[in-house]
């Protein structure tokens, strides 16, 4: 089986700060890599990488909450723990609305950055497996005819109104069309209750 670790990656303009923060995860036995700026970050790292994503707040060019902003756009699934040496409330308040994990200020006690770090693991392993199961779930429903994804949709907007007869009145088809459509689309997908329908696509609705 291929090892496959998560890494840490640290994104500072201060080289004296990357390297001291390298060796001292690196003795912890974490897998570091590190970048001077944001776009050397983009360069190099896939925004679903494994790992989390130490992140300076206040630097030149494109600076940690743009960075941050950058991959929420992109759905990353990378956590962020900010670190700074001149962030204050209001930027702290910013970065962790916008979903860090947590904002240090420098300097910081090495033990609570490695207990974040630790719990960014943990909530990247989480996320990466639900946008897999996201993307997973969006192919299914590509499958699905017009008239089938209508259905679904009155199923997914209407749990409570769900029997073919009432989908029928909706849609403005016969019952018998409903059934044939209901059972394509969960043979499609995979499931055979109309209420495993619901629970597949529900929180994706």
């Amino acid at each position: 089986m291929i090892f496959d670790p998560q890494v840490v990656y640290i994104v500072d303009d201060d080289e004296d700060v990357r390297i001291a923060l390298s060796r001292s995860l690196s003795k912890r036995g974490m897998q570091v890599e590190h970048f001077p700026d944001a776009q050397a970050f983009l360069n190099q790292v896939h925004e679903d990488a494994k790992g989390c994503l130490i992140l300076d707040y206040g630097m030149p060019g494109m600076d940690g909450l743009e960075l941050q902003d950058h991959l929420n756009r992109r759905d990353s699934t990378l956590p962020v723990i900010f670190i700074s040496g001149h962030g204050g409330i209001p930027e702290s308040v910013r970065a962790t609305k916008a979903g860090a994990i947590d904002f240090l200020e420098k300097p910081f006690d090495l033990q609570v950055l490695v207990e974040r770090i630790q719990a960014a693991f943990e909530l990247g392993t989480k996320l990466r497996a639900e946008k897999t199961r996201r993307r997973m779930l969006a192919d299914k429903r590509r499958l699905l005819t017009e008239r089938e994804e209508q259905v679904l949709q009155h199923i997914l907007t209407h749990p409570s109104r769900t029997s073919s007869k009432e989908i029928a009145t909706a849609l403005g088809i016969s019952p018998r069309t409903v059934e044939i459509h209901r059972g394509r689309i969960q043979q499609k997908v995979g499931v055979k209750t109309t209420i495993e329908l619901y629970e597949l696509f529900g929180q994706m609705h």
